[in-house]
């Protein structure tokens, strides 16, 4: 196992490459836990449920057609295919796909900075986790 820089990663919505708007990716995954105790327990026992997750992308804003504003305030609502790859495009990196719904989009105009945005996308479905061929 080896470290692996973060800026080889790339970020896919629907069909538009976002990598080049992107500066950070927070894909986060849990499941659910359903308590399971009987009695004559000494400690809760638990079985496991259904997944579920988000993925928030930020990065610095862009007013063009192929930038994060038009793609993603237009896909506010709507579900659109994510492919995340962590490590980047190469034959056996990691690269997780899944469909995710849109929830949020939000820009910062910071005074003395370059205006940043913010999407807010929250897994729908399950998500497949293949190395690329």
């Amino acid at each position: 196992m080896a470290f692996k820089h973060g800026k080889d990663a790339e970020i896919e919505v629907g069909s538009d490459d976002l990598s080049a708007f992107t500066d950070n990716v927070e894909f986060a995954r849990s499941a659910d836990s359903h308590d399971t105790t009987t009695f004559g327990q000494d400690g809760h026992t638990y079985a496991g449920g259904l997944t579920d997750g988000t993925c928030t992308l930020t990065g610095t804003y862009d007013d063009g057609a192929s930038g994060p504003k038009a793609i993603l305030e237009a896909a506010l609502g709507t579900a659109e295919t994510i492919t995340w790859r962590p490590e980047g495009t190469g034959t056996g990196r990691p690269e997780q796909t899944f469909s995710g719904l849109i929830t949020g989009y939000a820009e910062t105009a910071p005074v003395a900075g370059m205006i940043k945005w913010k999407s807010d996308v929250q897994i729908s479905g399950s998500v497949t986790s293949t190395d690329q061929a």
